[in-house]
């Protein structure tokens, strides 16, 4: 008796295995929560399967329901139930069943189990009102904006939208579509924050910057 599900990359190699909680309601807030933690996928290096592993191993608490191992090949590791879940990054992109398409569980709401996976890591790991912010679109950014900006510590930090530009060194190269079908590189206006300053000069270091299309931000007023 279970909810089983198996959780392996396009590669095949390792498989970790879920007794309980194993429908896509679990198990995409969970590699989305691992996303936001910003832990290195499975798919780069192991390190990817170890903090999965804590993130779940810490939800379920004891020493049971969760498995990690060699994967050997589909017909083996299927555990019936949710199947195996194949990912890359930390994106589902396959599915695989062991008796056709299952029901999809959707009992469990998917911002509750976000909270709940960060109401059991130890405190000072949580990723506590980052999970409030709201994800826009970089260019959408407004001035005043309170926006989350990763650390070299591994923690999120919210700073104030202080200005538009680049930075004098590094900077911030964005790819866009030209119009002969091939890709071109561009150094639009990135907005910056008020985290590293040089005498009140905060444009100066790249790390002041948003760097990805998106970017995540307090709830505006």
């Amino acid at each position: 008796m279970g909810n089983c599900a198996v959780i392996t990359t396009r590669e095949r190699e390792i498989g970790v295995y879920l007794h309980w909680n194993g429908g896509c309601d679990t198990v995409e807030p969970l590699l989305k929560y691992c996303e936001l933690q910003g832990y290195r996928s499975p798919s780069s290096d192991g390190y990817g399967w170890a903090r999965m592993c804590q993130v779940m191993g810490n939800y379920f608490g004891g020493s049971l329901s969760l498995g990690i191992g060699d994967y050997t090949t589909d017909k083996r590791m299927n555990p019936g139930d949710n199947g195996i879940y194949v990912i890359e990054g930390w994106k589902i992109v396959d599915r695989i069943y062991a008796y056709g398409d299952p029901y999809e569980q959707q009992v469990y709401d998917f911002d509750d189990m976000l909270r709940e996976f960060d109401n059991a890591m130890p405190e000072r790991l949580r990723l506590g009102e980052f999970l409030d912010s709201v994800e826009v679109p970089a260019d959408e950014v407004r001035l005043g904006d309170e926006v989350w900006l990763f650390g070299v510590g591994g923690t999120w930090e919210a700073y104030p939208v202080v200005g538009f530009g680049q930075p004098k060194t590094n900077r911030i190269a964005v790819w866009i579509d030209a119009p002969d079908g091939r890709r071109e590189v561009t150094y639009p206006d990135r907005p910056y924050a008020a985290r590293y300053d040089h005498d009140g000069d905060f444009s100066w270091n790249s790390n002041n910057y948003v760097h990805g299309d998106t970017a995540r931000i307090k709830p505006r007023v």
